[in-house]
């Protein structure tokens, strides 16, 4: 079993890590256009990292513009195997306060402007997506940042909605009202191409405010907001610091089938695939497609 490679999707100074050595910027080409930027490959205590800007270096693509199926077919490309996503978030709980992390579980998807499966017409297939998250990512992720002295919360849904605005009142009563947790812009369709991709994949969501719905809201200044951030990015490398070595010695495969999400997913018969489909996905789903 190959060693794994721990890619990092998150906020461009998220590759700044202490410890973090061999570093350089690579293109790398995909079948679904470009990716956010070059990824950032290098190693921290001799455990090869790459790490994809999310929005690209100096944040400028907006979240409804964002390549996610080049980002992930890049990342697996790179031989990526497990995906640690770090993501900006607003909070519904009055317990998940600013500056809290938060190991989300479950999402649910109001976006709708974005493709969200590398699989069409000519090559169909159907992931389970009941558990989005791995929990062996998750408890690697809790375990370190409960040593780090990181506030985490394990558990919690992420509603994903399409932005970039942010959310109006009612909406952020509805979504409270249906038992979310936390909110954000970003973290779908990747969690689901990540499955697709069959990489395992964690979200850690970062807690940079309340919502509209929280009667505090307006009284919140973009300093306030600008500081949290800041906090919560040296947090997030601190984290990372300590998880990669975590993870490196993990067994494989992944006791969750992460690693194997395909292995009954397509649909089309072999002699009914689309060979350009077939070619498209020779990264993404090679492993069963080459059998």
């Amino acid at each position: 079993m190959a060693a794994p490679v721990i890619g990092i999707i998150g906020g461009s100074g998220l590759y700044q890590i202490d410890g973090m050595s061999k570093v350089e910027w690579r293109h790398v080409e995909s079948s679904f256009g470009a990716p956010s930027d070059e990824l950032c490959f290098g190693e921290i205590a001799g455990t090869r990292i790459v790490f994809l800007p999310r929005h690209g270096r100096g944040h400028k693509i907006p979240p409804s513009e964002i390549n996610f199926r080049a980002n992930i077919d890049a990342l697996k490309r790179a031989d990526v195997t497990d995906i640690v996503s770090i993501s900006a978030v607003g909070s519904f709980k009055e317990e998940l306060a600013p500056g809290r992390f938060v190991l989300v579980n479950q999402f649910i998807d109001r976006t709708h402007a974005r493709a969200k499966s590398f699989f069409g017409a000519g090559l169909v297939a159907h992931v389970g997506m009941g558990h989005p998250v791995c929990a062996r990512l998750g408890d690697a992720l809790e375990a370190a940042g409960v040593a780090g002295g990181i506030p985490m919360h394990r558990g919690g849904t992420y509603l994903c909605i399409e932005g970039p605005q942010f959310s109006m009142l009612a909406e952020s009563n509805l979504y409270r009202g249906w038992g979310c947790d936390v909110i954000g812009m970003t973290n779908m369709p990747e969690a689901k191409l990540a499955r697709e991709a069959e990489i395992c994949y964690a979200t850690v969501a970062m807690v940079t405010d309340f919502d509209v719905w929280h009667p505090d809201h307006d009284h919140v200044t973009i300093d306030m907001v600008v500081k949290v951030v800041n906090d919560n990015a040296a947090r997030a490398k601190s984290l990372i610091k300590s998880v990669v070595p975590a993870l490196a010695g993990q067994a494989r495969p992944c006791p969750h089938g992460c690693d194997r999400a395909l292995e009954h997913a397509i649909i089309t018969a072999p002699d009914s695939r689309d060979p350009a489909m077939v070619k498209k996905l020779d990264a993404v789903a090679g492993r069963v497609l080459r059998r």
